[in-house]
Parts: structure tokens; C-alpha cells; sequence
């Protein structure tokens, strides 16, 4: 029987370089092929016109293009508290399914993208690490959700378009770290359709201590932000079972020499949660953790999830917790939830039985 065909979207572009020249061809048609896929997204190989016919003939014997598509949506209505936040349950290549949430606002179309099929690391307050693990997704998978995306929007205007990624999705950034690597590669070429600014790339981290070290030295210019959470080693290895081998100290040190690598400020970013890290002490050791190191606190209120014990704080604690940061001469922010009516905010992320797709 003849071998089956392998998704020529599998590969990363050094590999399709060895592709084409394991095939007669020179290694610059490796790249012609990866910009039909990833640019113009080409479907079939036929149409990949500035590719030999001999080329194109042995490509189509041995792979085949797979495309993610939207199998569903949801869209918050402007006028509430989000501002027209939409979620799409995003169809992969072999059929299983992530979300992915584009938040827009007056100045910047953001798209939040997943990285992995739930979750290994079961975060307490978050409901993609209640789904388990499937896999991590390929660079392709990842750069395909801002294309679909970026699709959506360029077609009601003609003029919109993506301007910033975050990769706060589903799955853990770093425990896939050469797929996300390939993709913002792809997503920032320059003269490619999407082109997006290596600067408007947030990356997202629970804290992975020798990962941090690797993007430090990747070269990239993107920016990292470490879900913190608490600054006490118990409290936060409680919410972040993660945490128990990447230390607090540990996690400080790796950011300390990533802030001295990169010359950037890494956001922390801190979950009020009622009874739980929302204390004067809180706020303390949050302020002792980010001194020493160049640095900015994002404070996000939790969203609540179905089934899960924690609740948001009250206003008048939070406004508390921000004085005791701010006159410790730290730099905070307060992010707004988005997308929270239609469980798109920070941690309202999974695929339950509802929304699973049916090949």
C-alpha cells in the first residue's frame, strides 16, 4: 500500500528547507512554499504558481495542506461591560479544538491565542487546567488562529485588522516553546499579510524558570508577563502547583536576569482573590517581590467559573491592595475582564462536552 500522506504544515521552515532539497529543488523554493502557506494560505499545491510543476507534482504525491477553521462563536454585545469581545472555538488539524479570543478596542485589535490543548499544569483558578492535556499545538496551529481571526475582521471594514497577539490561551506558552517560537517568526515576517510587531507580542508564563532564561536569550523583542498570583512560596504553590519546583526565589532570580538581558520590564500580573491573596501582607510581599527589578504589576480580578470556589474582591479591598503597592513606589495597572459574560476573560477557558466540535 502507498504511504500516506504527512501535513506539509507540520514543518518548521528549516525543515522544509531540507524538504525541498532532499527533492532536487534549491533551498530559496522552500521559502516560496512557506509563504504560499502561510500568507497567501494557499489550499493546494497547483496554485502555487512560481513553484515547478515538477516541484508542485512531488509535494502533492507525498503531503497534504490541512487549514484550522471556526466551528463556533460568540460575540459580547458592545455595550457591555466588554467591548464587543468575541470568542471562537477554533478547529485544528486533526480535529480536536482550542478557543481563541479577540479583544478590540479603539486603538488595537487583540487576539488572546492557545497554545496547547488544555492544560498539564492544574492551576486552582483556572478552568483550562480542569480540562487535562491533549497536546501542544503546532507553530501552524498557532499562527492560523490569527489569521482566522484577522479574517473576521477585515471583512466587516476592509481596513482592520490584527495589531497585537498575547499568548494567554489556553495551555502553557512555555512547555511548547519551539512551536510558539516558529510562529511569532511567521506572525512578524516582514512582507508577510499579517506582519505583526515582534513588540505587540506578549508572552505568558505561570513562571517556568529555565524557559524564562531561554526567551531572555532568544533575541526576540517581544514582551513577557508571569502570572504571579501570590508572593509567599506556600500561598502561591497552592494555587500553582508549578510553583513548587520554580520557586519564588527562583522565579525572581530568572526575571532579574531577564530584565538585565533584555533592558524590558516583565508585568506581573496578580489575581485578586477574596480571602485568599488580597491581605495588607499580600500587597507587601508582592511589593518586596517586584523591588530590585524593573517591573510592573497588572492586578486582574478573578473571573468566576462554575463549580470553583473563589470569588472576586471587593472594591474597597482592592482600592486597598493598590495603596500599599503604589506607596511602596511600584508601578500598577488594573486590567478590565473582557469577555467575561461569555467565559472568554483570564481562566474561563475550556472545552466542555457543550462546545466540543463534531467532525
Amino acid at each position: 500500500m502507498p504511504n500516506e500522506k504527512t501535513s506539509i504544515k507540520s514543518y518548521t521552515r528549516r525543515e522544509l528547507h531540507e524538504i525541498v532539497t532532499a527533492l532536487g529543488e534549491p533551498k530559496y523554493r522552500a521559502d516560496q512554499l512557506h509563504r504560499w502557506l502561510f500568507s497567501d494560505r494557499t489550499a493546494d499545491f497547483d496554485s502555487m504558481t512560481n513553484l515547478g510543476s515538477n516541484l508542485r507534482d512531488k509535494l502533492s504525491k507525498r503531503y497534504f495542506i490541512p487549514s484550522c477553521s471556526i466551528a463556533k462563536e460568540l460575540h459580547e454585545p458592545v455595550s457591555s461591560r466588554g467591548s464587543g469581545t468575541s470568542k471562537f472555538l477554533v478547529k485544528l488539524h486533526d480535529g480536536q479544538a482550542i478557543e481563541t479570543v479577540l479583544i478590540p478596542s479603539a486603538d488595537r485589535n487583540t487576539v488572546c491565542v492557545s497554545s496547547q490543548v488544555g492544560c498539564p499544569l492544574h492551576c486552582s483558578f483556572c478552568a483550562t487546567g480542569y480540562m487535562g492535556f491533549t497536546r501542544s499545538l503546532l507553530a501552524s496551529e498557532i499562527v492560523e488562529q490569527v489569521s482566522l481571526v484577522n479574517d473576521r475582521i477585515s471583512g466587516q471594514s476592509g481596513k482592520d485588522h490584527v495589531s497585537n497577539i498575547v499568548f494567554m490561551g489556553m495551555g502553557e506558552p512555555l512547555l511548547n516553546l519551539p512551536n510558539v517560537f516558529e510562529a511569532i517568526e511567521t506572525l512578524t515576517h516582514e512582507g508577510y499579510r499579517l506582519a505583526v510587531s515582534q513588540r505587540k507580542i506578549t508572552i505568558s508564563t505561570v513562571g517556568l524558570v529555565p524557559q524564562i532564561s531561554e526567551i531572555a536569550r532568544s533575541g526576540f523583542t517581544t514582551k513577557l508577563a508571569v502570572s504571579l498570583h501570590a508572593a509567599d512560596q506556600e500561598k502561591r504553590a497552592s494555587l500553582i502547583p508549578s510553583a513548587r519546583e520554580n520557586t519564588l526565589e527562583s522565579l525572581r532570580q530568572a526575571l532579574e536576569q531577564y530584565v538585565a538581558i533584555t533592558n524590558e520590564p516583565v508585568t506581573l500580573v496578580y489575581m485578586l482573590i477574596e480571602g485568599i491573596n488580597d491581605t495588607e501582607s499580600d500587597a507587601k510581599n508582592l511589593a518586596r517581590f517586584g523591588h530590585g527589578f524593573l517591573c510592573k504589576i497588572n492586578l486582574i480580578d478573578y473571573n468566576s467559573i462554575v463549580n470553583m470556589r473563589f470569588k472576586p474582591v471587593k472594591a474597597q479591598r482592592r482600592d486597598c491592595f493598590i495603596r500599599t503597592l503604589v506607596d511602596a513606589g511600584l508601578h500598577v495597572t488594573v486590567r478590565k475582564s473582557y469577555g467575561t459574560s461569555i467565559n472568554a476573560a483570564c481562566g474561563q477557558l475550556a472545552i466542555t462536552e457543550k462546545n466540543k466540535v463534531v467532525s
